[in-house]
């Protein structure tokens, strides 16, 4: 099941892919205490991107709490973000 919460924006795209956020990430993120979706917006947009393996994606950007973290797949037509952490 995915969502997409669409509050201060329509859609967030990244190199012309839709960004489409599973609920686990959303139960993820109030878990450890990060706003949704005003900081995870934030994240996706202005945060730094990193690759891994063959279709992961990862969205950094260091804060004063740690860092946020949000991981997801490119399926080449979209990016889904299947869950967010807090790093260091």
């Amino acid at each position: 099941m995915y969502i997409h919460v669409s509050t201060k924006m329509s859609y967030i795209y990244f190199q012309g892919k839709p960004i489409i956020i599973k609920v686990h990430a959303v139960k993820r993120a109030r878990e450890r205490e990060i706003a949704f979706p005003d900081q995870v917006y934030d994240v996706l947009q202005t945060g730094k991107v990193k690759r891994f393996g063959k279709h992961g994606i990862k969205f950094i950007k260091r804060g004063k709490e740690g860092s946020i973290i949000c991981v997801g797949e490119d399926l080449g037509h979209c990016i889904i973000i299947k869950t967010i952490e807090r790093g260091n």
